[in-house]
C-alpha cells in the first residue's frame, strides 16, 4: 500500500471517533480545485508500510479509529488486505473515496472491512468531465448505490464550487435518492494548482450567506444536509 502521509491523530475527519489518517498515493481524478494536488500523480515520498503498522500498534490504546483518505485508496491493489490488517489491530476504519472503483469498495462491505464512508459526489454527472478530468460517472453512480443497500453509516459530500451554479446545485439534490448524510463544504481556493487552471481561481468563492441560503434550499430535497467549513 503506497501511504505518502499520515497524520497522528484527528478529530474532525471521522464523526465522533479519535482516529488517525493514513493518505494513499495516487489518484484517477484531477480536480482543478484540490487541496492534495502532490498525492494526484505519485510524486510524494512513501512511509514504509512497517512503519505505518509500528506507529498504529503503539497508538492502539490512545486512537479508536483510523481515516484512509487520498488522493484515492480505492485504485490501490492491496488495499482489502492493507485494511485487513487494519482491523486485526482492532480498529474502526473509515474510507474517503471518489466512489471510482465500485468493485472494491462493494468487496470492502461484503468482508466487513469498514465502518463509515465518505463518497465524493462532486458535480452534475455531465459536468464531470470538466471538473474532474473524469468520464466514468456510472462508477460513481454505482458505488452510490452500494453505499444506499449497506448497511453501514456513510455520507455523501460535495464541495459548493463557485463554478457551479445554484441551479445546479439544486438540480444535484434532487437527481440522487436521499442521503443518510449530505456534507456541503465551503470551497477554498488552492495554494497549489496547474498554471492552466489559473483562471478558475479567479472566480471569487459563494459567500457564507449565499452557502446559507443553499443549504436551506437543498434541504427540500435532502433533508439531511449540513453545511460545513463556515
Amino acid at each position: 500500500m503506497e501511504i505518502a502521509g499520515l497524520v497522528p491523530n484527528s478529530t474532525v475527519d471521522y464523526p465522533g471517533v479519535l482516529a488517525a489518517v493514513l493518505f494513499a498515493s495516487g489518484c484517477n481524478m484531477d480536480c482543478f480545485y484540490c487541496h492534495n494536488r502532490k498525492l494526484i500523480n505519485k510524486t510524494s515520498e512513501l512511509i514504509a508500510e512497517d512503519a505505518v503498522f509500528a506507529f498504529l500498534q503503539k497508538r492502539k490504546e490512545l486512537l479508536d479509529g483510523v481515516v484512509i483518505s487520498g488522493g484515492e485508496p480505492t485504485i490501490q491493489k492491496d488495499l482489502v488486505t492493507f485494511i485487513e490488517k487494519i482491523k486485526n489491530l482492532g480498529y474502526k476504519v473509515k474510507l474517503d473515496t471518489n466512489g471510482s472503483e465500485p468493485t472494491t469498495t462493494r468487496k470492502l462491505l461484503t468482508d466487513s472491512l469498514l465502518d463509515y464512508v465518505a463518497i465524493d459526489y462532486k458535480a452534475p454527472w455531465r459536468r464531470y468531465r470538466e471538473i474532474c478530468r473524469y468520464v466514468e460517472t456510472e462508477n460513481v453512480q454505482q458505488t452510490l448505490e452500494i453505499l444506499k443497500n449497506s448497511k453501514i453509516n456513510w455520507e455523501a459530500r460535495t464541495t459548493m464550487l463557485p463554478h457551479i451554479t445554484r441551479e445546479e446545485y439544486i438540480e444535484m439534490a434532487k437527481g440522487i435518492f436521499t442521503l443518510p448524510k449530505y456534507v456541503i463544504n465551503q470551497y477554498r481556493i488552492p495554494k497549489v494548482f496547474l498554471a492552466t487552471d489559473k483562471p478558475k481561481m479567479e472566480v471569487k468563492p459563494y459567500s457564507k450567506d449565499f452557502l446559507l441560503q443553499m443549504e436551506k434550499e437543498i434541504s427540500v430535497f435532502q433533508p439531511n444536509v449540513t453545511l460545513c467549513g463556515v
